[in-house]
């Protein structure tokens, strides 16, 4: 049983692409408001962000798209405004990758999106990767609420800017932590 169960878990690591972190909880979570980390004398990095919408979203959107991620340390990138209907951006099935600068971070474990407008939208996953840091996708394949920050936080002790905590169950914890452990090998 234990050998079937590592087997399980490696095919899981060497089928993500990259050795992606896959990490994916049961609930979305929601915020009323993201503040911008104001820090300053802070190192500036670029980050990668790759959208996928899901096949399922509305045709299109005209909707406002913004974003907001972090560390467990406070540092956090805001983007803004990711939006452009004049580019066919966020279209269904479609990938749309943004190069985002911010102040460095460690290991990102919160990710949220905002959605302003009455089109709707729904990605599919969110994947950042960072100077520094591994990347790490979040899944959500569902429709993004209106008006509030939606997303997660796997983030545990640190300062998390604006995230509030998440329990997570015994089993989530260990595969993550097998899924870290032999991704960095």
């Amino acid at each position: 049983m234990t050998r079937a169960l590592c087997y399980l878990l490696l095919a899981l690591v060497f089928t993500s692409s990259q050795a992606t972190s896959i990490i994916q909880l049961p609930q979305h979570q929601l915020l009323s408001s993201v503040t911008a980390n104001t820090t300053q004398n802070v190192r500036s990095c670029s980050f990668s962000v790759s959208i996928t919408t899901s096949c399922s979203s509305t045709r299109f959107t005209r909707d406002q798209i913004s974003l907001a991620f972090g560390d467990a340390y406070g540092y956090q990138v805001y983007a803004p405004r990711l939006d452009d209907p004049s580019t066919r951006t966020f279209e269904r099935c479609s990938v749309d990758t943004f190069e985002i600068d911010g102040p460095c971070t460690y290991q990102i474990c919160y990710l949220y999106l905002y959605r302003s407008g009455y089109d709707g939208w729904k990605p599919e996953s969110v994947q950042v990767y960072g100077y520094n840091t591994r990347a790490i996708t979040f899944y959500y394949n569902t429709f993004i609420p209106r008006d509030v920050w939606y997303g997660f936080n796997y983030c545990s002790g640190g300062a998390a800017a604006s995230a509030p905590t998440l329990k997570v169950k015994w089993w989530q914890f260990f595969v993550s932590t097998v899924l870290y452990l032999v991704s960095s090998v």
